[in-house]
This record gives structure tokens, C-alpha cells and sequence, in this order.
């Protein structure tokens, strides 16, 4: 299915819910809608399941339009956030239903598909048992199942795993990865988790206060964020950024902190320039060229594998991601080292002047 919003909006009353955008969804692949919570996301979904009209704008479906059509007259299915099953079926009835409805299998090749999906749900146990005796997570992969089952051309996945605990939400993640890949569907994934569009791939579409600011793939999109809305949207936790001056060989920070940057920036001396650092591009082993930057431990956690480091430095406060676990005391001297490359640079409007090269 190829799916494409045309100047689409979205209005109620006086509030704007999304402002007028243009996207064409890449058939068969995965698209990821990625924003914080009322970013606009729901409502765009919604939009696209012909569950809402738009104020402004055309929906388009392999280039006929569908902007009021119906959602029972198109061929879509829709995972919520809050799970929905028919409470009287059982949940091996809920995620045949689908297929019943469709009539094109017969009832072994029915049962066949419900055990498969049920197994890669991690449901296969409890087929016979009715949504009321599960967990709230049980019940969201009945819903999960369900949709899958039904092999629309377009599958729309709502924030679905949110509600699951977090090992088996990581366990789903890889899972859906490769029931996405067979290129069926084409699949529309919103999540408020950078880390989880970097997971799933494909394309990605970053919302902010109902605005689409950047879409692309997903790879893309990370590596060379078009402003600092997309970076901080995109960066877990969010990328660190520092006010600074041009100067004719690299940039003045706060405190006299000097950054050399690799290359030239398009703009002239004592411009103002915003420099971008990922948590994960800072650390506290030195390396020859580094931009050293001396501070205090504010703060010190872990998190899972990882370690964030909160530090007062001259320049500014910075967020380090270290891999492993640290002991810093709070108040202790730390030095957090940065190799120059791996620095982005906006400018005064926020757009992006340089990101650090990246290979694939």
C-alpha cells in the first residue's frame, strides 16, 4: 500500500493538533513516528485510519483519495496503547477472528496461523483462556496477534509495547523486527523511544508539538538531525548543547573552553553557533586530540548496562552515557574527554550546520 498525506492538518476549536504536512509512506517497509508524549502521533495514526477526518489536506491510498472513507471500508488494522479484545472470545477465538471474517482459509490453516503468531507472542499457553484472566501485558499481544493475523496492507501500531515489562518488551522489539521485515504490510510504528526507532530501522518521521520536522531513514535521520528539535527528539538522553562564538579556527565556548572543530564553519567570526554533543560521544578515558573538559559529579546513575553521569563543567552542564558501571561520588572531579569530530554545530536558527561523519 502506498499511503500519503497531502497538506494534512489537523484542528479542534482553536487548538492546532497537527500542523498542514506532506508525507509518502515507503511501501512495505516500517515507518516510525517518533515524538514525546502529545507530539502528535496518535492523532496522525488516527488520520490515517480514517478514524478522524482532517481539518486540512488529502489522505491518499495508491493515489485515490480516501479522506473520508471510513475506517471499516479500508484495509487497515490498528494496535492502541490500551489493549482491545472481545471479552467473551478466547484468546486463540480473538486472534482467528480476523480470518474467520475474511473466509479465505479454511479451519486448519486458521488454527495454524493463530498457534504461530501465538508462539512468537509468547502467548501460546493461555490460547484457551478468556482476556480476563491475563495480565494487561498478556492482553496487549491477544491485541498484537489479532492485528497480525489480519494481514492488512496497512498495520498501525500505537505506542504497543509501553505497557509491557521491560525484558519481554525487549524480547517483542526483535521479534516484530523480523515479522515487519517480510515486507507484507506497510507498518506505521509511533513511539516516544529513539532507541526503539534505531531497533525497528526503516524510516523515520519525528513529530514535535504537532509539526513533522524531519523524515527519512531512520539511520539518516539520527546521524544528521536537520535542527536541534530533531537532535534533542532523537537523543536518549537528549543531546547536550552549548552556546558558543565563531572564531576563525574553531568555536568559543563558556569559561574559555575552546573547541577545534574539523572543519570550517559557514558563518562568520562571533556568529553565534549552538554546539551538539551525544552523551554517548563523551568519556572519561583520554585520547590523543580530545577537547578535555574538567568538572564535578552532580549526579550519578545506572541504567541497566550503562552509566549517566551528570557534570558541571566550565563550558556547561553535560550528560556522559559510559558503558558499564561507574562509581562517582557526588561532588567528586571528573574529566570528561570529547574527540572533536563527534561535536554537531547549529546554527542561530537551530538548523544543522555539521554532524560528525559516519560510515555504515
Amino acid at each position: 500500500m502506498q499511503l500519503s498525506l497531502e497538506q494534512m492538518g489537523k484542528s479542534v476549536g482553536a487548538e492546532t493538533w497537527l500542523h498542514p504536512l506532506d508525507l509518502a509512506l515507503h511501501s512495505g517497509a516500517v515507518t516510525v513516528l517518533l515524538g514525546a508524549t502529545q507530539a502528535g502521533k496518535t492523532s496522525l495514526m488516527r488520520i490515517m485510519a480514517g478514524l478522524d477526518r482532517p481539518s486540512t489536506g488529502r489522505v491518499r491510498v495508491d493515489g485515490q483519495d480516501v479522506t473520508g472513507m471510513p475506517v471499516r471500508e479500508r484495509q487497515v488494522a490498528m494496535v492502541y496503547q490500551q489493549f482491545i479484545n472481545y471479552p467473551s472470545m478466547t484468546v486463540a477465538e480473538n486472534i482467528a477472528s480476523p480470518l474467520k471474517l475474511q473466509g479465505r482459509l479454511d479451519r486448519a490453516a486458521i488454527s495454524q496461523r493463530v498457534q504461530a503468531l501465538a508462539e512468537r507472542l509468547h502467548i501460546a499457553p493461555f490460547l484457551q483462556r478468556l482476556p480476563a484472566e491475563l495480565s494487561g501485558g498478556q492482553q496487549q499481544r491477544v491485541a498484537m496477534a489479532r492485528a497480525l493475523a489480519k494481514g492488512a496492507p496497512l498495520l498501525l501500531l500505537d505506542e504497543p509495547l509501553v505497557n509491557l515489562d521491560y525484558k519481554l518488551r525487549e524480547e517483542l522489539r526483535e521479534e516484530l523486527v523480523g515479522l515487519f521485515a517480510s515486507g507484507d504490510s506497510t507498518v506505521v510504528y509511533a513511539t516516544t523511544e529513539p532507541t526503539e526507532a534505531l531497533l525497528l530501522g526503516g524510516y523515520t518521521a519525528v513529530l514535535d508539538a504537532g509539526e513533522l520536522l524531519q523524515y527519512g531513514p531512520t539511520a539518516e535521520v539520527f546521524h544528521r538531525p536537520a535542527s536541534i528539535r530533531v537532535a534533542r527528539a532523537f537523543s536518549d538522553p537528549p543531546m547536550n548543547l552549548l552556546a558558543g562564538r565563531v572564531e576563525a579556527d574553531g568555536v568559543a565556548l563558556p569559561g574559555g573552553v575552546r573547541l577545534a572543530l574539523p572543519c570550517t564553519l559557514p558563518l562568520q567570526a562571533g556568529a553565534a553557533v549552538t554546539i551538539g554533543i551525544r552523551a554517548s560521544a563523551l568519556r572519561v578515558q583520554a585520547r590523543p586530540g580530545d577537547l578535555v573538559l574538567p568538572g564535578q559529579v552532580e549526579l550519578a546513575e545506572i541504567s541497566g548496562s550503562d552509566s549517566f553521569v551528570h557534570v558541571a563543567t566550565a563550558a556547561g552542564e553535560l550528560v556522559a552515557q559510559l558503558t558499564g558501571v561507574h562509581d562517582f561520588a557526588l561532588g567528586s572531579h571528573v574529566a570528561l574527554h570529547l574527540a572533536p569530530a563527534q561535536a554537531y554545530a547549529f546554527d542561530a536558527q537551530g538548523a544543522l550546520l555539521v554532524a560528525p561523519r559516519h560510515t555504515a
